[in-house]
């Protein structure tokens, strides 16, 4: 028999959010990412368009400020998104971190998260 691995379903790491959709915001991911479900954004300050956090960025990507809500492929242009940015718990178990995040960035990440009133639980 055949084994299937099932992905990261659109907003399956969200414990609650806010009210309709307080919680969402329309984002436009830059060009170069693959992003799945639940990753944690950083903002490009010269663009405006979000990529993957990465606690080593200087533009702006450094500070964790949203989750992606389902997976985007901008691997060919910039590609539109949707993005939970604030009002909102998530699960620290299913958010998708970038590969070899340390301990202590991943704690600095949550604390920035929290500045916009997502907590990770």
């Amino acid at each position: 028999m055949t084994t299937l691995t099932e992905g990261t379903h659109a907003g399956e790491f969200i414990v609650s959010e806010g009210n309709g959709y307080i919680s969402r915001k329309a984002i436009t991911v830059l060009s170069g990412e693959n992003l799945v479900a639940g990753a944690v954004l950083g903002l490009v300050t010269a663009s405006g368009k979000y990529v993957e956090h990465d606690p080593a960025g200087v533009d702006g990507s450094e500070d964790a400020i949203a989750i992606l809500f389902d997976a985007v492929d901008a691997t060919a242009g910039d590609v539109d998104g949707v993005a939970i940015s604030r009002m909102a718990e998530v699960s620290g178990d299913e958010i998708v971190w970038i590969t070899g995040i340390s301990a202590g960035n991943k704690t600095d990440g949550i604390t920035s998260l929290e500045t916009v009133d997502i907590i990770v639980r």
